[in-house]
């Protein structure tokens, strides 16, 4: 049997962001759903196209999403909340979109969006089903059906995918307390067999489901759940051939449960669990096919054939029925190389995106079936570059390395417990209780983008650049003391995004023209490569700093982005371990951090929103990367006297796991997001009695809805019967640059009121 290759999903957003272009012109009511449809199918059929040029023998459908993969099955299984049915048809864009965005007082009334969180440790967002001990299912979406058929139409014979059912049901939440999601498996399991049943019907013969919770933790009840609903696929006979994707790690104390369950294949994650290899080939019953993820889909970096072809030629001399494959799906990484035309070639020649990743996985499939020499000169290239980039004066940084090894214990520690530094900064700061602030952007106008373009370009000099962005950050300030807000920011205006930015001013940085990955929704980021060693040649942020500081006497706070945050954001070198490049990181940081007391900034917010996302899966592994984290950050702040006042910002995450951890992070005050959970995040923060002072979020800046004055105002009640009213910040859940100025400035001025009325409570 010739070895296949194949892939799991491939980026949906498109080479030149076609897809963030069309939702948000169909969002801002300029074009109609059929031009947003259309977009989406050209979508699709060039990916088809791509995939089939390259060679590949199996290509996915039902990989695409107009916003994220779990909301799409959540409206497949119909667990659409009532108030959003009221919209439409559960199908129907209108409620999709609601339940992603909210309505912002549109048709259906004022509905919040539902939670969004980081899909498992990566930096993509889902949108959290919402389930009830109720919860009714039904197949309210055909889209898995009519994309294969799409697909086959054009002469493509797709293996369509879809997100497992107890994936899924680990995802979702309930809003009454200690119900367990997966008690709810029966009602799902029919939703899924009609959903196999018509994929058979419409001819799939494969069908590739989705359960990366395999790559967790599990206990007795889940591996229960698993075992319940594959035997359920079986006995029932819906016609298809099943491939069980596992990823994100190795399956470890799973693997038995794993390969027990009826499937005809099973997708393993050799790039973050290459261990696993030897015990799958040892204990997989002989006619179950293997798909052996050998290819990187989260990291940029080209692959080193000759050495993949090393690990994994005895399997297939092994074994009949294997499968060539990425770790993951693609999504997470950009899609095509040959679009940058500026990068350094020699760092050209390390990397493979989507496309070329195709190339390597087929280059490997025509290795194993057909002998090394087929593809001679194809692994010879990989062969040079891995060579040349091991031994490149371009990655070693000598005087980086040595001041690594010089950092002591001490150096990431503040000179004086919290409650010092606490009256230090009260006397230097004298704000009032409740004080207020911003997470620090403001929107990113079109004009702002416009002139960064024109920039850019060479089309706008820097003397009317620097003009520009003074008058933008004048205006904010400005406003900003109008309505009374204590603590400000200068707005970002200069910032392209807050890992690039930054970035683009490191040593060991290296930056695309047009890589961009999803986030989520139509937000698209371009991380940044860490290719070397990392140090900071220069100061990033004291100038507009202390320019937008010299415009107010009011506590202006400067803004970076932390060393985890840096690390988890970019894509980083696979040669050195992470928790080495994370130090590299929190050094350059430190030095910016002491410049910008310096320059007379007393407030320095040191952004880690990707603290809780770098968790490992297993939580064998928590504590170490915590330790090494925590460290980075504290490296990072703790240069400074008491009285500058050190900020640091979480958002969208799951913290009752890690908050001793988040103690010992020792900032002064730390914001998280808590309006669209309904100060739920805030409870581990309570438990914990966390003992410095904390801004839980009371504006949801992912939704287009002003939230009234009253609204917050019992979103600060809630925060106080958990926290002291001296521990409480009042700002948004993140920054706002992806808001507009008209949704902005009437719910900030609603933040301020809502804030004073508190202060007025407890007076």
């Amino acid at each position: 049997m010739p070895i296949l290759t194949s892939n799991l999903g491939f980026p949906r957003i498109g080479a030149r962001r076609e897809l963030k272009k069309a939702l948000e012109s169909h969002w801002s009511g300029k074009t109609g759903i059929h031009e947003l449809l259309d977009t989406a199918k050209a979508l699709r059929h060039t990916a088809w196209e791509r995939q089939k040029a390259a060679g590949l023998d199996i290509i996915p459908s039902n990989d695409f999403s107009l916003y994220d993969q779990v909301l799409d099955t959540s409206v497949m299984v119909g667990a659409v909340p009532a108030a959003y049915r009221a919209i439409g048809t559960m199908d129907s864009p209108e409620v999709y979109f609601a339940m992603a965005r909210g309505t912002r007082g549109r048709t259906g009334g004022d509905l919040p969006a539902l939670e969004m969180t980081k899909w498992f440790d990566t930096n993509y967002h889902y949108v959290v089903p919402e389930v009830t001990p109720h919860q009714s299912f039904a197949l309210a979406s055909t889209k898995a059906i009519d994309e294969f058929k799409e697909a086959k139409a054009l002469g493509h014979h797709t293996r369509p995918v879809i997100l497992g059912p107890v994936t899924w049901l680990t995802l979702a939440k309930c809003k009454d307390a200690g119900f367990d999601t997966l008690s709810l498996l029966p009602r799902l399991i029919p939703v899924y067999v009609e959903l196999l049943r018509r994929l058979a019907q419409a001819g799939a013969d494969w069908v590739q489901i989705d359960e990366p919770v395999l790559a967790q933790d599990l206990d007795e009840q889940t591996l229960a759940a698993l075992k319940a609903a594959y035997t359920a696929f079986a006995d029932r006979g819906p016609g298809v051939k099943l491939m069980l994707a596992t990823y994100f790690g190795s399956l470890g104390d799973n693997m038995e449960a794993a390969l027990a369950l009826p499937v005809a294949g099973i997708h393993f994650d050799l790039v973050r669990g290459p261990e696993q290899l030897d015990e799958v080939l040892e204990k997989a019953r002989p006619e179950l096919v293997l798909s052996l993820g050998i290819v990187d889909g989260r990291n940029i970096w080209r692959s080193d054939l000759p050495a993949i072809l090393d690990r994994i030629e005895s399997a297939a001399s092994a074994r009949r029925k294997l499968l060539i494959a990425p770790s993951c799906s693609l999504l997470h990484v950009p899609i095509d190389l040959d679009l940058e035309t500026k990068l350094d070639p020699d760092l050209k020649s390390w990397l493979a995106f989507a496309v070329q990743k195709l190339d390597e996985i087929v280059t490997i499939g025509r290795a194993l079936s057909d002998g090394r020499d087929s593809v001679a000169e194809a692994l010879a290239s990989s062969a040079a570059a891995a060579a040349t980039r091991r031994s490149s004066s371009k990655i070693h940084d000598t005087a980086v390395q040595a001041r690594l090894a010089a950092v002591t214990p001490d150096m990431a520690n503040r000179q004086n417990p919290f409650a010092v530094r606490r009256e230090a900064q009260r006397v230097r700061f004298g704000l009032p209780g409740f004080p207020t602030t911003t997470i620090g952007s403001f929107p990113q106008t079109d004009e702002v983008r416009k002139a960064r373009a024109a920039h850019d370009k060479g089309e706008l000099g820097d003397t009317d650049y620097a003009a520009f962005l003074r008058a933008e950050t004048e205006a904010a300030v400005r406003w900003q003391e109008e309505i009374g807000i204590d603590v400000l920011v200068h707005g970002e205006f200069e910032r392209n995004d807050m890992v690039q930015y930054f970035g683009e001013q490191l040593s060991g940085y290296a930056f695309t023209r047009a890589g961009w990955v999803q986030s989520y929704g139509s937000r698209c980021v371009r991380p940044p490569i860490i290719f070397g060693d990392v140090s900071r040649p220069r100061p990033m942020t004291v100038e507009w700093s202390a320019y937008a500081q010299s415009l107010t006497d009011r506590p202006m706070k400067g803004m970076l982005t932390g060393p985890v945050t840096m690390l988890q954001w970019s894509f980083v070198r696979d040669d050195q371990p992470r928790e080495t490049t994370c130090r590299q990181i929190a050094l350059a940081l430190r030095d910016e951090v002491t410049d910008l007391e310096a320059a007379g900034i007393g407030i320095i917010q040191i952004d880690e929103p990707a603290l809780r996302e770098g968790l490992p899966l297993r939580r064998a592994d928590w504590q170490r990367y915590l330790d090494w984290a925590v460290e980075s950050f504290r490296l990072s702040a703790s240069a400074v006297a008491d009285s500058t006042q050190i900020h640091t910002h979480m958002c969208y995450s799951e913290f009752n796991d890690i908050i001793g951890s988040i103690g010992a992070m020792d900032a002064d005050v730390i914001s998280i997001e808590t309006a669209r959970s309904k100060m739920e995040l805030l409870e581990a923060f309570a438990t914990y009695r966390y003992p410095n002072e904390i801004g839980p979020g009371v504006y949801d800046i992912h939704a287009p809805r002003c939230p009234p004055t009253n609204e917050m105002g019992d979103l600060i009640r809630k925060a106080q019967a958990g926290l002291d009213p001296d521990q409480i910040w009042v700002n948004p859940d993140c920054g706002l640059k992806t808001r507009k100025w008209e949704e902005v400035r009437p719910a900030l001025a609603n933040m301020v009121e809502a804030a004073r009325t508190a202060r007025e409570a407890v007076s």
